[in-house]
């Protein structure tokens, strides 16, 4: 028997939908393997496989001899991460007739199943959840910890679960779940003021405080030059209390690429205030910029609306440096690979700070 359910891909910031394609029937050999899976699926997709049959063993569902042929569409769209154990997981229950799986077409489902069949939080909620919603799905299907991130997205059902067997409850119509209903616009007006540090905790300095205001206003680059001790760090970390609020869309943007990067703090909702990204000067041009084998934003695209620090100038890499010049331009940055060009957003404030010669006290009047 055929059945699907629905899932997302995350691509760049955005999301894709994923239909996922559970067909159940033919008897198998003993000794014979009973479990295929296609559609580009990476190791941790098919290593989900392992997950799935002992969480449906013991929240006390079978698994029968039958060919499981478990197809990821579109097929040419690789699949990466642990988020489709719980939408195949619950395709194959109801492919084997254990549960009802009719409401499986209303709502996309996402979430990493452990062994006892607990769910554990995955990344790029955010964007599945606007993806959700402009495919006009019911609603979403995830672990309770991601609930409050995909509740940011109104006219969408939050459903936050927290085991595979609440999930099976509620598709088989045995368990009500009240939808998470999170008021994003009185969150945020409340989170833009919660600063743990401030600018007006600088006590004196009244140039350098002057020059920052006026760099702040008009969104300027800035470099702090002085001796070891001065206040360089301290300055740069206050700047983003002086820019002015986030918007509620550059808010979205902003979380939505903490969501991909899987650092938003936990059951966090949006972002309210401005980041503040501040590299070792060790770090690679990779990691500054985004990219990898599995494309993931960089620290100029985690302080895209803020302000990206990088102390010690000098002790950059110069090819760290120079890949930042295209970026600063055209306020994003693109990661192009033989199969796939993803664009991430990289908009940020740059601040840098050095000592004014290697030993860090030049012109010091002792």
């Amino acid at each position: 028997m055929l059945y699907k359910s629905y899932s997302a891909a995350v691509h760049g910031v955005d999301a894709r939908t994923i239909t996922v394609e559970v067909n159940a029937g033919g008897t198998v050999a003993a000794g014979k393997i009973n479990y295929f899976m296609v559609g580009l699926p990476d190791n941790a997709v098919k290593e989900g496989y392992q997950r799935i049959e002992a969480a449906i063993k013991n929240i006390g569902y079978q698994l029968p001899r039958l060919k499981l042929v478990v197809n990821l569409a579109p097929a040419d769209l690789r699949k990466e991460g642990s988020a489709y154990d719980l939408p195949i997981a619950l395709a194959i229950l109801a492919a084997t007739k254990q549960i009802d799986g009719e409401s499986l077409s209303k709502y996309m489902i996402l979430g990493e199943l452990s062994l006892d069949g607990g769910l554990r939080p995955i990344k790029g909620v955010l964007p599945i959840a606007i993806q959700a919603r402009k495919e006009k799905y019911k609603g979403i299907i995830l672990p309770e910890d991601n609930a409050r991130e995909a509740a940011i997205v109104n006219q969408l059902d939050v459903i936050g679960v927290s085991s595979l067997t609440q999930a099976v409850e509620f598709i088989h119509g045995t368990r009500n779940i009240e939808p998470l209903v999170v008021d994003t616009r009185e969150e945020f007006a409340y989170q833009q003021t919660q600063y743990q540090k401030d600018f007006s905790d600088v006590k004196g300095q009244q140039n350098i405080k002057r020059a920052l205001e006026i760099a702040a206003a008009g969104g300027h680059n800035a470099i702090l030059i002085g001796p070891p001790g001065a206040g360089k760090t301290m300055l740069a970390q206050r700047i983003p209390t002086i820019l002015p609020p986030l918007s509620l869309h550059e808010a979205l943007e902003t979380t939505k690429i903490h969501s991909v990067a899987g650092i938003l703090p936990g059951r966090s909702g949006l972002v309210s205030i401005r980041p503040f990204r501040a590299p070792h000067h060790t770090i690679s041009d990779v990691a500054l910029v985004g990219g990898g084998s599995h494309p993931s934003p960089g620290e100029i695209s985690l302080a895209h609306n803020g302000v990206l620090f990088l102390d010690e100038l000098p002790e950059f890499k110069r090819t760290v440096l120079e890949v930042l010049r295209q970026p600063m331009e055209e306020r994003k940055v693109t990661i192009s690979r033989a199969k796939v060009s993803i664009d991430y957003p990289a908009s940020f404030m740059l601040i840098a700070s050095m000592n004014p010669c290697p030993c860090g006290f030049y012109n010091h009047p002792e």
